[in-house]
């Protein structure tokens, strides 16, 4: 079987044309304020490509740098005055922060309106009710990229491995639900959520048509895990002997249908969605003035 790649790079590429031709067309010009905290090199990294990514789709980028050792009401300041600031339409306050940061009292101080990570108690609640403001931006970067690759998830037995309140647990509601107009990325879709402590975890990934590796431990989906013909995406990202690692076998290849790569897949996709909504919060606090 000759495996087919979903390909998040192309994908991605083409989303951001589609972002620069809204920004051209509503007269509106994005602002996603990234706020970065000592100096973690991944961290460093995936900011850099967000602020290219915004380049590229006519958006305006700051970069608020503080230092590692900031406490947690300093950075609490600084969130604020961003929730206050009318330029700035999406704040990113990158993960993880340093151990002496409260991480959950920032994120929950993070305007709903500019929470365009969506990790704000709020916004995921509107998310499981089926009226999101925004999308977790990993877990629709999963939806959308296998949308754009002509894949349906409507009546597809789904697993998703892994229940992190980043992707597991959003990705799942997303999942299962109705596509409304008020929430397009419902999908239809029949979902088992499995993890490290699920009994007969093979047996379990053996049955999806559509299996999803979001566990963050390398190489953990082998290919005896894998339904032949299977559709699998890949959302690991583990540094291994100084490479990008994801959570899928590379034998899996000789398996599945479809696959996403790492690097290459889903990380794109994370980021096109992360201007998705920043696009979206410039256009609904526009429209609030």
């Amino acid at each position: 079987m000759s495996v087919k790649i979903l390909d998040g790079k192309a994908v991605a590429a083409a989303m951001r044309a589609e972002f620069a031709a809204t920004v051209a067309t509503q007269g509106v010009v994005p602002k996603l304020v990234a706020v970065l905290v000592g100096d973690n090199d991944a961290s460093h990294t995936y900011v850099r490509a967000k602020r290219k990514a915004c380049a590229e789709s006519g958006f305006a980028s700051d970069l608020i740098q503080l230092p590692d050792k900031i406490g947690t009401q300093d950075l609490l300041a600084v969130v604020a005055r961003l929730n206050a600031d009318p330029a700035t339409h999406g704040i990113l306050v990158q993960l993880p922060l340093p151990k002496q940061v409260d991480e959950s009292a920032i994120i929950n101080t993070v305007t709903p309106l500019k929470d365009v990570d969506c990790f704000h108690p709020e916004n995921i609640g509107l998310v499981a009710a089926g009226h999101p403001r925004y999308y977790p931006c990993t877990p629709r970067g999963v939806v959308e990229l296998v949308r754009r690759h002509d894949l349906s998830w409507a009546g597809a037995n789904v697993v998703v491995v892994g229940r992190s309140n980043i992707v597991g647990k959003p990705l799942a509601l997303m999942l299962m639900q109705k596509p409304t107009p008020a929430n397009p990325a419902g999908c239809d879709a029949t979902v088992t959520v499995a993890h490290t402590k699920t009994r007969d975890l093979a047996g379990v990934c053996r049955g999806a048509e559509i299996l999803i590796a979001a566990a963050g431990q390398p190489h953990c989906i082998t290919a005896d895990m894998v339904k032949p013909g299977a559709i699998v995406v890949d959302v690991g990202t583990t540094v291994v002997n100084g490479k990008l690692t994801g959570d899928v076998h590379p034998d899996v290849r000789n398996v599945a249908a479809w696959i996403s790569p790492v690097p290459g897949g889903v990380g794109p996709m994370t980021i096109a969605m992360l201007l998705a909504n920043t696009l979206t919060a410039a256009i609904s606090l526009r429209s609030d003035r």
